[in-house]
């Protein structure tokens, strides 16, 4: 069975500005957000100073996004976007698991370069379970799903075959691996994130070997055992 999103899942983020200027307002807030939040922190940054830099009225503010939490929800998608794009190049060129990967994650750490300063002071926000913020959140799954299923394509547009009880997980399971990579690459000081490459490299080439020996039947049950444990932890 191919990976499927869940079903009554809305894969885009829902807002309110309908005509170009509507569209050019929310953007304006956005990014202006962005700029306070790298500038002074999350915790630091209220709606009124956002809308007072963006040059907007708080309730103009209020209108496009509800909440200060609305606003990263806004730029969980957008950067999902720019990782979308960066990928599509790759996916459309390489057949090769591994490149495909690789192409995938590497889209994701370049894309994400711009808001690695922000991404660490919103990281101690977003790393409370009970956060609206945090990726795992109800409030992150349109997001999330979209993300999972840019793994799924990964997958599907391989020459590497997937063992049908495997393919349902193994896209969510490779989102929590690049999730792991984004919060290496956080903390990574290295010039040019070159731990983070490294890290990507050598990774890649051990989860790409790890799904092409999904198929040898000697490692079914270990396959099944891994599988049954994802199902208990979901319960």
């Amino acid at each position: 069975m191919d990976w499927e999103l869940p079903s009554g899942v809305v894969t885009s983020a829902p807002h309110t500005a309908k005509t170009p200027k509507g569209e050019q307002t929310r953007a304006l807030i956005l990014s202006t957000a962005l700029d306070l939040f790298r500038e002074r922190g999350y915790d630091d940054t209220t709606m009124r100073a956002i809308a007072e830099r963006a040059g907007v009225a708080l309730g103009n503010a209020y209108y496009y996004f509800r909440s200060k939490e609305n606003l990263i929800q806004a730029f969980y998608a957008q950067s999902h976007q720019e990782h979308l794009a960066a990928s599509r190049p790759i996916l459309d060129r390489e057949k090769d698991l591994k490149a495909r990967l690789k192409g995938v994650l590497y889209a994701k750490v370049t894309t994400s370069e711009p808001y690695h300063r922000f991404s660490g002071s919103l990281f101690k926000t977003a790393a409370d379970p009970h956060s609206p913020l945090n990726p795992f959140s109800p409030e992150s799954s349109p997001t999330r799903y979209e993300s999972t299923a840019l793994f799924a394509e990964t997958l599907l547009g391989s020459t590497t075959r997937v063992p049908d009880d495997l393919r349902e997980e193994l896209p969510n399971l490779l989102w929590m691996y690049q999730m792991g990579l984004v919060l290496f690459w956080i903390y990574d000081d290295s010039a040019g994130r070159r731990r983070t490459h490294a890290m990507i490299d050598h990774t890649v080439e051990l989860v790409a070997r790890i799904i092409g020996l999904a198929n040898v039947p000697l490692l079914a049950p270990i396959r099944r055992r891994v599988l049954q444990l994802l199902r208990d932890l979901k319960q």
